[in-house]
């Protein structure tokens, strides 16, 4: 071989490792896990904090709701101002969460669900337009949806309850008495 040749097949060589460990580290920028620093600046990016808070209050209201079907179903006779106590406690109980220790405590959970590159694709998502119509919406969206959902919710725990109520009540006629449920004392 002349050294013109193995010039150029050294050089196809060190071209072709180049362009291997290119690809391989680009390839492994998306398969590799996602990074603490990752992850934070993904739920910076989607208002995260602003976001819980949002859906929390937006979760009061039917709850609200769902408090005073309850109290109104239930008959019970309760102190006049009970039901506006007790939403001012839910609604100081929902404002005072630790958002910032709760988002950060998910850090790890992303980390493990997530590659660098999957991060990366939802930072670019959540950016675009779209994805901050997204962020923006979605409260809303939630409570709509709560709202529409709390009937169907309301009837199947009713449902449930009266089923869960006429077992224990099969269950209670058919339940051995405590005299055949234990063992006869022994004679000594």
């Amino acid at each position: 071989m002349n050294k013109k040749m193995f010039w150029s097949a050294a050089l196809c060589l060190a071209i072709g490792g180049l362009v291997f460990s290119t690809l391989s580290l680009a390839q492994n920028a998306d398969t590799d896990p996602a990074t603490k620093d990752q992850v934070e600046l993904y739920l910076r990016t989607m208002h995260s904090h602003d976001m819980m808070q949002r859906m929390m209050d937006a979760m009061l209201k039917p709850m609200h709701q769902m408090l005073h079907d309850q109290f109104k179903k239930d008959g019970k006779q309760l102190p006049a101002n009970f039901e506006s106590r007790f939403n001012k406690m839910m609604d100081d109980l929902v404002k005072a969460m630790p958002m910032d220790e709760m988002t950060q405590a998910m850090v790890p959970a992303y980390q493990k669900h997530f590659t660098n590159g999957d991060i990366n694709n939802l930072i670019t998502f959540y950016s675009s337009p779209t994805g901050q119509k997204v962020l923006e919406e979605m409260p809303e969206i939630t409570s709509e949806g709560i709202q529409a959902m709390m009937p169907i919710m309301r009837k199947y725990v009713s449902e449930w309850q009266e089923r869960m109520q006429k077992e224990v009540k099969d269950m209670e006629k058919t339940a051995p008495t405590a005299d055949q449920d234990s063992p006869a004392p022994t004679q000594q």
